[in-house]
């Protein structure tokens, strides 16, 4: 079992608080928006283990023996890497609004920028691997966000109080379509409007939503935010969601989504794919993103742990790259074995915890080889990452 140090990310959009709040570290005043707990390439943690150099990358230590520290049906199923990055996410501004390819997308799309010959750096690029990337956030706090098309007859609705001429064809197209047909049609042509004319239908839309407060209010931050971007009007036609502390949502292929507000632990598969649909200064392949969006009204994917008799709570999803849980420990309760045959995260975000014989705080993680006996004790809460093999 290692202790991890891990890299935080300082993302424009990130909590300039909420993260050291957590390490009880002082704030630098800059934003912290992400911690990254895993063996990604772009932030691998770091380990300090006797048969190792100071501060080395976990993923050079999986690379040199895949099957000792991830497990033989781990690498059976997933090949010789962690299949997984594990996150605490900070989010003090809204998250660009983006989806996620499915599978059979990301390797059609991967290949065929690698035979056009697109740097893998290229702002423009938009596979970065072959892979999917499914992902899971639970909220650590109240935890603000958009998820999944909410039903075209209520965004109809919601569009024509803002009562703003340039939304009128939307609403119209919303009203006389199917779902996927109307979902599609409106999306299409918000992000393909003539910049100066969308840039106006933004502000007009947002000093309406101010007007109107209540459940307008995001779309008026959306705007303060990202002013004149196409995605304000895009992140109207998605639910609104408001996890409370304790509660997940699982994001799958192709369900646009974006984070306002919150803190939170993530995991995903191990992937950069993103097509994004606005609220951001990076590329939007339009063409591309339409190709991958599910157009269907869905309601998101909220879940609550499913408590087990030895103590685990599972967020369950369809996934096998991850699997999510979290342990909490009362005052005298008896020890929680979590040995497993599979590569284990474990982070602490409350009390203290010990995993082995090592002292966790809020904020510290340990990466556990497969095969390892690994118990908890203390009290506290550890969520705790794995995958199914």
């Amino acid at each position: 079992m290692d202790r991890l140090s891990n890299t935080v990310r300082p993302y424009a959009w990130g909590s300039t608080t909420a993260i050291p709040e957590l390490l009880g570290t002082a704030p630098t005043g800059e934003p912290q928006a992400e911690m990254w707990m895993g063996a990604h390439p772009g932030a691998p943690s770091r380990i300090n283990r006797a048969t190792t150099p100071l501060d080395h990358p976990l993923s050079d230590l999986i690379a040199t023996d895949p099957e000792a520290e991830l497990g033989a049906p781990t690498v059976k199923k997933f090949g010789p890497r962690l299949p997984f990055l594990l996150k605490i996410l900070a989010a003090g501004a809204p998250l660009s609004l983006q989806v996620h390819p499915n599978l059979a997308q990301a390797k059609e799309g991967y290949e065929a920028e690698e035979r056009q010959g697109v740097p893998i750096d290229a702002p423009h690029r938009n596979y970065k691997d072959a892979n999917h990337k499914p992902e899971l956030i639970c909220a650590l706090t109240p935890f603000d966000g958009l998820c999944g098309f909410r039903d075209p007859a209520e965004t109809a609705d919601l569009l024509a109080r803002l009562d703003v001429d340039s939304l009128k064809p939307y609403v119209d197209l919303l009203h006389a379509h199917p779902e996927e047909a109307a979902l599609r049609e409106v999306l299409t042509a918000v992000l393909t409007a003539d910049p100066d004319e969308m840039s106006h239908t933004v502000h007009s839309s947002a000093e309406a939503a101010a007007r109107l407060g209540g459940e307008y209010s995001p779309y008026a931050s959306l705007a303060h935010h990202y002013p004149g971007d196409p995605g304000v009007i895009a992140a109207m036609l998605l639910n609104r969601v408001q996890l409370q502390p304790g509660e997940g949502l699982f994001l799958g292929a192709g369900v646009p989504h974006a984070y306002l507000n919150g803190l939170g632990v993530e995991i995903m598969a191990n992937s950069d794919n993103v097509l994004r649909c606005g609220l951001t200064p990076k590329h939007v392949d339009v063409p591309e993103l339409l190709h991958v969006v599910r157009f269907e009204a869905t309601e998101p994917a909220v879940l609550r742990p499913e408590a087990s008799p030895a103590g685990e709570e599972l967020y369950d999803t369809p996934i096998d790259e991850f699997r999510l849980s979290r342990y909490t420990l009362a005052p005298g309760a008896a020890p929680r074995e979590l040995t497993a045959a599979t590569p284990q995260i474990l982070l602490c975000t409350e009390g203290t915890p010990r995993a082995n014989d090592l002292d966790l705080a809020p904020g510290g993680s340990v990466f556990v080889p497969a095969g390892e006996k690994t118990e908890l004790t203390g009290t506290g809460t550890v969520f705790r990452a794995t995958v199914i093999a």
